[in-house]
């Protein structure tokens, strides 16, 4: 008899094990996670991809997603940084992006989330680079404090179309002293911890 139960023993309590590290693993996913339900795919070198319905726009580099099965993500554009929207050029960004994108169909290529649970990636509608597009208007600066995060393609592409931009005075290039948002996020803060 005690064969018998040792047997029945080595054999449950490793299957038993293992299902509870399954349970555990799918019912503690963090809530700023993707649902894993949503329409999406993995490449080779790691790149996934989201697919939705541009539902809303927040400034000129952040929208939302509402992918097939009716789970919304929050996307922050790979690349770039927008004016923030109270800033000069904020709400002309917001409005080229809203016109480009806001209700139509596209894909996202991410690899990243970042610290507020959005992706961070490319948008492609009909195969066009909307975060480039962005960019080429002169909605948006090439955000070269994260360049590292792209590919050699893109940073070359991103940096010489915010030259090019910058040349012709598009977009927020007409200021003839234009403040980068993440300099203008770090006053915003300066001032607010000292009482302005």
């Amino acid at each position: 008899m005690k064969k018998v139960i040792s047997r029945i023993t080595k054999r449950t309590i490793p299957a038993i094990g293992a299902l509870a590290l399954v349970f555990a693993t799918s019912c503690s996913r963090p809530s700023n996670q993707p649902n894993r339900a949503a329409k999406r795919s993995a490449d080779a070198s790691g790149t996934q991809t989201v697919t939705g319905r541009v539902v809303a726009i927040a400034d000129g580099d952040t929208v939302t997603i509402l992918d097939s099965s009716d789970t919304q993500h929050r996307i922050r554009l790979a690349g770039i940084d927008a004016p923030e929207t109270h800033q000069v050029f904020g709400e002309q960004s917001r409005l080229s992006l809203s016109e480009m994108i806001l209700g139509k169909d596209v894909s996202v290529n991410y690899q990243k989330i970042d610290q507020y649970g959005r992706l961070v990636g490319k948008i492609l509608l009909d195969g066009k680079d909307i975060n480039l597009e962005q960019v080429k208007a002169g909605m948006a600066w090439h955000y070269k404090e994260y360049q590292r995060e792209q590919t050699p393609e893109d940073r070359e592409l991103y940096a010489r179309a915010e030259d090019e931009a910058r040349a012709a005075r598009r977009g927020l290039w007409q200021d003839p002293n234009p403040v980068e948002p993440s300099a203008f996020r770090k006053e915003e803060k300066r001032e607010r911890r000292n009482g302005g």
